[in-house]
């Protein structure tokens, strides 16, 4: 009906390009326009001014001959005031924009290893919206940002490159892990030594406090009981300490069989013998 009219409509965020008898005349800005097709005036085409996406996938080699694939995302969009350039001198603009991409990447990715690829992959999108600035700028269109989104080495390579991180963090783990228990085993072997000690000090106290209840008891005894020397009073407490360490062994129900000689004679041996080794003992500390 519009055309019936000589009207056509063009829509927002879009231009139209106006010829007349197939030659370039105007640019037509969103809104209502008159077009005589009687007087050879022809609606060529629409041009789209809408910010655009490409995502270009370029597979390369780096420096240390790892194959990667590059993912490129160039946003683009067509300027208004060159829309007649944008649209009569590119047939068609993302093959243009992707070969430009390739050109680049494939350009500045093989002089790097591939760590360094992932490090510089801001340089290497500049590197990109450079040349895609310079190129496009004369064919109407704008380069609004380039990404450098991905990179992707090969399937081998992205495996061994996990199997080396883990292994750096394994040995990392386990080496902490040793230290842990080195600290641990000093601390148990600390604790044990000044449990003996106390251990042992305890002990001696005990036999300290015997050695002077002994003292004790048998000076009163012989103070007491005229008469008695202190060999005797010596016999009676070892005869005591006997009889109670006999009780002791009766008493306990898990104690195993102890075989000693009992009897008055025995007793006499057991005293002689201590005081014989209590003998030994001076002799050898002087």
């Amino acid at each position: 009906m519009g055309n019936l009219f000589c009207c056509i409509q063009v829509d927002q965020s879009t231009v139209a390009i106006k010829e007349r008898f197939g030659k370039f005349e105007d640019v037509l800005e969103p809104g209502c326009h008159c077009l005589p097709w009687f007087l050879g005036s022809q609606l060529a085409g629409h041009l789209t001014l809408r910010l655009q996406q490409l995502d270009v996938r370029c597979e390369t080699k780096t420096k240390d001959n790892v194959f990667v694939t590059v993912v490129a995302s160039i946003q683009y969009r067509a300027l208004a005031n060159k829309a007649g350039d944008a649209f009569y001198k590119l047939s068609n603009t993302r093959n243009q924009i992707q070969a430009y991409v390739f050109d680049v990447i494939r350009a500045s990715v093989p002089k790097l290893n591939l760590d360094d690829t992932f490090e510089q992959k801001n340089d290497i999108a500049k590197a990109v919206e450079d040349e895609l600035e310079k190129a496009m700028s004369a064919y109407g269109y704008e380069i609004v940002q380039t990404l450098i989104v991905d990179i992707e080495p090969d399937e081998h390579v992205k495996r061994a490159m996990n199997e080396i991180n883990a292994a750096a963090r394994m040995r990392l783990a386990a080496t902490e892990k040793a230290e842990a228990e080195k600290i641990l085993q000093i601390k148990r072997a600390e604790g044990e030594a000044e449990a003996k000690y106390l251990s042992g000090l305890g002990i001696a106290r005990q036999r300290q406090a015997i050695v002077d209840g002994l003292r004790d008891s048998v000076l009163g005894f012989s103070v007491n009981v005229p008469g008695t020397t202190a060999k005797d009073v010596m016999d009676m407490v070892l005869v005591t300490q006997y009889f109670d360490t006999m009780k002791e062994i009766g008493a306990s129900s898990k104690s195993s069989a102890v075989f000693i000689p009992h009897g008055p004679g025995a007793v006499r041996d057991v005293a002689a013998q201590i005081r014989d080794g209590l003998l030994q003992g001076s002799q050898h500390n002087n």
